[in-house]
């Protein structure tokens, strides 16, 4: 990164876009508190993350962020009800409650009638869901979610995209990193492009709040 200064919006829908090599992917880490910085400030609600020890950001990552990979990972020899079930053991949520919370947003997700299915049995658009729903249940305040569509065809791209978009219009802030600028274009509120490790342009998209 190279003086990199940006502001993320609560409910907001923000879309950083690049290609590859372009430093977007280590950006998401840096703020979801995968990676620390070498230098600089990242601030979560006022608080700076850098100050925290390995276990606060375990808790930061465990209660305020979900995240969303390009490759899903998921457990295989688990369902997806297992899976979303998952995301809430070290959280301190009774069994029983994992369950439930876990099949509710599965539902919501439409994919009630898959629950019981593992991720072998599962088309590349209901493994996404599942990996949205694991990062869901734990109501975190921001959703981060890297080359999401990236592993899926065109059509569930959109649907995947646009689930992202309606979550933001629910009161969740969501930051999406992906290569497909035409598909940001169509969604994201706000667009920043990167090029090596820089901030190039930032744009609000109109008509998308």
């Amino acid at each position: 990164m190279d003086n990199v200064s940006i502001d993320v919006y609560p409910n907001e829908f923000l879309a950083l876009v690049g290609s590859s090599g372009s430093g977007k992917s280590t950006l998401l880490n840096l703020v979801a508190g995968l990676d620390s910085p070498t230098s600089g400030r990242i601030e979560f609600e006022g608080v700076n993350l850098d100050a925290y020890s390995r276990r606060e950001l375990a808790v930061y990552r465990a209660h305020k962020v979900g995240m969303v990979f390009q490759s899903f990972n998921l457990v295989h020899h688990r369902t997806a009800l297992e899976n979303v079930e998952l995301a809430m053991y070290f959280n301190g949520v009774p069994r029983n409650e994992r369950k439930d919370r876990a099949a509710a947003m599965l539902e919501t997700l439409g994919l009630k009638e898959r629950m019981s299915h593992r991720p072998s049995d599962l088309s590349g658009g209901e493994q996404q869901r599942v990996a949205i729903a694991r990062a869901l249940v734990k109501r975190p305040v921001v959703l981060f979610a890297d080359e999401p569509t990236g592993n899926l065809d065109q059509d569930n791209s959109r649907q995947i995209v646009a689930l992202l978009r309606q979550l933001s219009l629910e009161g969740l802030t969501v930051v999406v990193v992906t290569h497909d600028v035409e598909l940001a274009k169509q969604h994201a509120g706000r667009i920043i492009k990167m090029h090596y490790g820089k901030i190039v342009d930032a744009d609000s998209i109109a008509g998308v709040q």
